[in-house]
């Protein structure tokens, strides 16, 4: 039978119903979390964390408005909230997608210039530019959702029971969005990182020369924990993009052979992203598990929630200039992240 048939039997909807709860679920918790925890750590409050906590309101909004839609449309096996809801719904979608991954490009670029370029990084990353290159970022992501509207295709796909961006509404159009929303965004951070990377070997191995210095492994994991964020996106958000790329190049040819429950696993794992960054953080960098534990315990005790906490160190980056690398007469390494 066709995969249309299968999705319609109850089970299977059950399943569907029952991953996309999961999402909704740890999509709001989590996040809502990591946006509580900077707000109430002075110390997380900086200029790295604030596109932090503009990725979470990112990841936010589909779990708010797209996804209790899709669960409805699971649920009664077809789209029943009109029209209107279909396009609002695609254009939240793509405004968490598309800020998903510029805010990803934002936090490598960050990253960069403050280890790379440490001695700049106060200049470059001050209150007032950051703010801006934040307003930047979310002003870029709804310029580039705008021309779905006049292509037509935010339009109902019942195989995965969403209004989203419609491969096959123009191929030309699908290019550019794969590649200006997906690969050239990767390939900017793909460089940034690399580039850290490379420093951090430099100055491992130098250390290992001289025997004076070491990296700091909290610096090494907070690196790391972005780092993690940007492949596990790369790696949700992959195979819906590349499937979306060679049906644009050749769509008589390629559309016949992808089977449909490869699209529909392909688009599950996307949506699922949106849950995965407060466990990563929580995971990997020790200030935010931290105050995520001080944060659940305060949920017992309601008074310990407007309480700000100051004293706890972070991970996150410092308002202060750090030179990614210090060579001084000792032959001394030194570097910051």
């Amino acid at each position: 039978r066709s995969l249309s048939g299968r999705l319609g039997r109850p089970a299977a909807r059950l399943s569907l119903a029952a991953v996309l709860i999961l999402t909704i679920v740890g999509d709001i918790l989590g996040n809502a979390l990591v946006i509580a925890a900077v707000l109430r750590n002075r110390k997380l409050r900086n200029a790295g964390n604030i596109f932090v906590v503009s990725l979470s309101v990112a990841d936010l909004v589909v779990a708010v408005y797209p996804y209790p839609l899709i669960l409805t449309a699971i649920f009664h096996n077809e789209w029943t909230m009109g029209h209107i809801h279909c396009q609002v719904s695609g254009f939240f979608m793509g405004l968490s997608v598309i800020g998903s991954i510029f805010n990803i490009t934002a936090i490598a670029i960050n990253r960069y210039c403050y280890i790379c370029h440490s001695l700049r990084y106060d200049k470059l990353f001050n209150l007032k530019n950051t703010c801006g290159y934040l307003c930047l970022t979310w002003l870029l992501t709804l310029v580039a959702i705008v021309p779905n509207f006049f292509v037509g295709s935010l339009q109902y796909d019942r195989r995965i029971y969403s209004c989203t961006f419609a491969q096959t509404a123009s191929m030309s159009y699908t290019i550019v969005v794969v590649v200006v929303h997906f690969i050239l965004p990767l390939a900017v951070v793909t460089f940034c990182y690399l580039r850290i990377w490379i420093l951090v070997i430099q100055v491992k191995h130098r250390v290992r020369q001289d025997g004076r210095q070491k990296v700091r492994v909290a610096d090494i994991r907070n690196f790391l924990t972005m780092f993690v964020v940007f492949v596990l996106f790369a790696v949700c958000w992959g195979p819906l993009n590349f499937i979306g790329l060679a049906v644009s190049i050749n769509p008589s040819k390629i559309i016949p052979q992808i089977p449909e429950w490869l699209f529909v696993v392909s688009y599950f794992m996307a949506y699922f992203n949106s849950c995965l960054n407060a466990v990563i953080y929580g995971l990997l960098n020790q200030n935010f598990r931290k105050e995520f534990k001080r944060i659940l315990i305060a949920l017992w005790i309601p008074r310990l929630l407007f309480v700000d906490v100051s004293k706890g160190g972070t991970e996150g980056m410092k308002s202060k200039p750090s030179p990614a690398v210090t060579n001084n007469n000792n032959n001394q390494a030194e570097v910051y992240l």
